[in-house]
């Protein structure tokens, strides 16, 4: 596969395009120099906590869910969130983002990040909340948070018919971190991984090749660009992926620009 790299200037700074309503602005450094920058590898021999079991069935839900928010009850607390556009119809396939938030935020941060976006274009957005105070990999080690995103996705599959060719994986600073870990552990589920200002690559064994796309800003004093993805892109792209890189001129956020490129690299047929 060739690998490809778009660059994308967004003139003005932060003041100029905003950030997304509900976007959290993370103020953590990592002090450990290893949190920067592409981590490289697979997880231990027979270790997978990092595969997701849940998929798209085939025909309509018995009982589906109608347009609007809806939680969809898998935890007691930091429970999950799907929101359906107006556009989508009970027999679908409707599209599907998973969206993830940053570092102390909860699944509100990661619904919010797509949820205009998601109206405008018609696919479903699926926000869980991390456990903790940010994604387990992040922390460490895959787990309890994989848990409860195979059981978000298994209960939005029965509320929606999912397009099981259009399922992607999106995130926000540790939200985009984890996307691109779990994302690439989980290829055969997610075709497409967005990664709004990563740090790192969590470590796991890998399956299928999904499209990655990958924006940071210039100016980002959390997650510096030159510590952070300007090494992990040219990394994914050695190890075979089709790597869209955007990068504007900005901080530690999500410019609406960048949001709108990455639904519609999204939304391109492969090729």
């Amino acid at each position: 596969m060739t690998a490809r790299r778009t660059f994308l200037t967004v003139a003005g700074q932060l003041a100029l395009v905003g950030t997304l309503p509900g976007c959290v602005v993370e103020r953590r450094v990592p002090t450990d120099p290893r949190d920067y920058g592409a981590r490289r590898g697979g997880g231990a021999a027979g270790d997978d906590r990092e595969a997701l079991s849940a998929r798209p069935g085939n025909a309509p839900p018995a009982e589906p869910a109608g347009p609007g928010e809806h939680e969809l009850g898998v935890a007691d607390e930091g429970d999950s969130l799907l929101f359906l556009p107006s556009s989508a119809g009970p027999r679908g396939p409707v599209p599907l983002v998973v969206s993830l938030h940053g570092a102390g935020g909860s699944a509100r941060g990661g619904l919010d990040l797509l949820r205009s976006a998601a109206a405008e274009h018609g696919f479903a957005v699926l926000a869980p909340s991390s456990r903790e105070s940010t994604w387990d990999a992040v922390r460490g080690r895959y787990g309890p948070d994989v848990d409860v995103l195979d059981r978000s996705l298994r209960r939005a599959f029965e509320l929606v018919r999912v397009d099981p060719e259009r399922i992607a994986l999106a995130g926000f600073s540790d939200g985009a971190s984890y996307a691109l870990g779990l994302g690439l552990a989980n290829g055969m589920l997610f075709g497409a991984v967005m990664a709004f200002s990563p740090g790192f690559v969590p470590p796991a064994a890998r399956t299928g090749t999904p499209r990655i796309f990958v924006s940071h800003g210039a100016a980002d004093d959390v997650l510096p660009v030159d510590r952070t993805s300007r090494r992990i892109v040219p990394q994914l792209e050695e190890d075979g992926y089709d790597v869209t890189y955007a990068e504007f001129e900005g901080g530690h956020a999500v410019p609406p620009p960048i949001v709108r490129r990455a639904v519609e690299w999204w939304g391109r047929p492969e090729g």
